[in-house]
């Protein structure tokens, strides 16, 4: 399902302009964008929570030619799945 399949089964489902869905559905993502950056958790209930981790520092292999490499930690959103979508999935 891509992003314009949701803003048009918002529509759909609540019957409001498509501009209103597509300006409803970016502020949630923005909302959930600036919340990870500022470090804070994401919480839907009954959906999952969105997280950052810290990646550490580790080596690696470029696969082409094999010689090591240094790769640096970096910071990572993370998804963990709530209850009710894990059970809707199974």
């Amino acid at each position: 399902m891509t992003k314009e399949m949701i803003i048009e089964k918002i529509v759909e489902d609540a019957g409001i302009k498509k501009s209103q869905a597509t300006m409803a559905f970016a502020s949630m993502l923005e909302s959930i964008t600036s919340s990870l950056q500022k470090g804070q958790k994401v919480t839907l209930v009954g959906f999952g929570t969105f997280a950052i981790s810290e990646r550490k520092a580790r080596e690696g292999r470029n696969p082409k030619t094999g010689d090591t490499i240094h790769i640096p930690s970096c910071k990572v959103a993370r998804f963990k799945a709530g209850k009710k979508l894990k059970d809707a999935v199974r």
